[in-house]
């Protein structure tokens, strides 16, 4: 995979051959199962086993509206005829309420919608039948009140095209409960929830532009709407985005990786140009290159669970072994034919972004150093809390370089391992902001945040950039005394021998290595610079991370501090 360059179509084509061929041999004999590990979720095997046939489906279908073929494309069909047929061995299953499955029914009639001539066409009458009876379920069933929506939407508009029995009042419902979701300026929320994270782009946005390029000659109104929406989007999930292709790593599902560029790839689908399409095309491809000169592939070309490198630390619990395939939705881009003007564009930089630019919808100031992007942040929650929801949502900042980190527990400091956070110790165990109390975006580039680590402490915090780093003021309320840690940006290494402390005193602390500096510096109030070299593997992009930081002695009443921070990359 590191000798493919991501620049031509057929370079795509041949990323997504490459990853299919080590597939083969984990499917079921009648090709409807698939499963490529070993690790366990909160949904049944059965289910994992399904995700894994209808992921792969994300790569397949552009692939095939594109012109392509692959080597699993006379097994797609067989599949379904295997998990669709309730008397079969390997059906897939009858549901209830809210179940995982159908999330993957979306892939499914992703491939009906897009390629009949694939996945419906070669099906005999009752193999039809079969098909439409099990991907009918998510019609008669609750589901998740947010993108999941869009599943129904696929579902339901794939059954029409084929000219099968489908519900047209649920499909009006949920497209209009989308809406609801509308915050303004091309942003969403994913559902009645304070999270702003990439299922907007990569969830929200993605099925909207598949829907608009697919039903805008029977739906224009709703579909130029979208598209719309689309452009506003693009302004500001640009500044998501690194020069080298890297994204932010913010929120959940980071598993999901190179999905984040997703939305550029529905933009090019849907012929929306919210940026010309040498920088959309540019977008795609760095991200693509960034993506794989990391090790997110195993010995055999599987990707792998984690981010920057194989880490279940981070990874939630509906996140199988074949989940990472989600990432594939990136690869709409094989659906444009040649002509297109994304491929027939020559790539080009990042346009010029503001060195520091608010984001209101996602209470977001986002800062630019050396090409890499950090993100200040406060008030964002994902309300039903998945695993490490505040480490992935609630820090003070966010990396493209440096990164973010999840604690292996709270016991002691490079465990609880908490980089651009306020951390509270308290009988042996550290506490940190998961939500906040109150919220607001400020005149000068400041966000304000009310918060409780604990019972008996509030805290009042305002971010604020500043040079190349940004200021942290916080006013912390007690009802007794404590100790407290605040961490700077996590710094990776190679050799223990390689990091080097500049000065651990009262005025903070300094650490550099090859990778880099990071250093956190007392502005006002009282502490003692410290350094802790973190467990391993909690940090998203690197394996090995050191912190610096600086102890405070908190007393009862009334305390203000404010530190400097800074990261520089190498």
């Amino acid at each position: 995979m590191k000798n493919i360059r991501f620049e031509t179509k057929k370079d795509y084509q041949e990323a997504l051959e490459e990853m299919c061929l080590p597939l083969k041999k984990y499917y079921s004999p009648g090709k409807a199962l698939l499963m490529i590990g070993h690790t366990g979720t909160h949904y049944g095997e059965r289910t994992a086993e399904l995700e894994g046939f209808s992921r792969v489906l994300w790569g397949l279908v552009p692939l095939w509206y594109g012109g392509g073929s692959s080597c699993l494309d006379d097994w797609i069909p067989e599949g379904i005829r295997h998990g669709t047929n309730p008397a079969d061995a390997e059906y897939w299953g009858s549901y209830t309420d809210g179940e995982q499955a159908y999330v993957e029914m979306a892939a499914l009639a992703f491939a009906v919608w897009m390629t009949p001539e694939k996945v419906w066409e070669p099906l005999s009458l009752q193999e039809r039948k079969n098909f439409g009876r099990w991907i009918g379920q998510i019609n008669t069933h609750k589901i998740s009140d947010n993108n999941w929506l869009f599943f129904r939407v696929l579902v339901n508009c794939a059954l029409c095209h084929v000219g099968a029995e489908y519900d047209k009042e649920q499909l009006e419902k949920d497209l209009n409960r989308v809406d609801d979701f509308y915050l303004g300026d091309g942003w969403y929320s994913d559902g009645d929830t304070k999270q702003r994270d990439y299922y907007i782009g990569f969830a929200m946005h993605f099925y909207s532009l598949i829907y608009a390029k697919l039903m805008e000659n029977k739906d224009a109104e709703r579909c130029e709407k979208y598209k719309e929406r689309a452009r506003r989007y693009a302004q500001d999930f640009i500044f998501w985005f690194g020069d080298r292709g890297e994204a932010l790593p913010y929120g959940r599902s980071l598993t999901y990786r190179f999905a984040q560029a997703g939305f550029w790839c529905g933009l090019a689908f849907a012929d929306v140009e919210a940026f010309p399409w040498g920088i959309i095309r540019g977008i795609v491809n760095r991200h693509f290159r960034y993506w794989f000169s990391q090790p997110v592939l195993d010995s055999e070309n599987k990707l792998t669970l984690g981010y920057a490198y194989p880490n279940l630390a981070y990874c939630e619990g509906y996140n199988a072994p074949n989940s990472p395939y989600w990432s594939w939705k990136s690869f709409l881009v094989l659906a444009l034919p040649e002509s297109h003007p994304f491929w027939s564009s020559t790539e080009e930089k990042l346009p010029k972004l503001d060195s520091v630019k608010e984001l209101p919808h996602p209470w977001m100031i986002m800062q630019r150093n050396q090409g890499y992007v950090t993100a200040l942040t406060s008030g964002q929650y994902a309300e039903w809390e998945p695993v490490h929801v505040a480490e992935k949502f609630e820090k003070f900042a966010y990396s493209s370089y440096f990164g973010f980190q999840v604690p292996r527990s709270y016991y002691n400091l490079a465990q609880a391992a908490p980089d651009n956070m306020l951390a509270f110790c308290r009988d042996g165990y550290y506490f940190v902001r998961r939500r906040c109390d109150e919220v607001r975006m400020e005149k000068e580039n400041r966000i304000y945040s009310k918060w409780r680590p604990m019972e008996g402490i509030f805290v009042e915090t305002i971010l604020q950039p500043c040079g190349k780093g940004h200021l942290r003021t916080h006013v912390i309320h007690a009802d007794f005394a404590c100790t407290a840690v605040e961490g700077g940006f996590a710094l990776p290494y190679h050799e223990p021998s390689e990091v080097k402390s500049m000065g651990s005193s009262s005025a903070g602390s300094m650490v550099t290595s090859t990778m880099g500096s990071s250093e956190i510096t007392l502005r006002e109030g009282k502490g003692v610079g410290e350094i802790s070299f973190c467990e391993a593997d909690v940090n998203l992009l690197h394996p090995r991370t050191v912190l610096p930081l600086i102890r405070y002695e908190i007393p009862k009443g009334e305390t203000r501090i404010s530190v400097y921070v800074e990261g520089n990359p190498a």
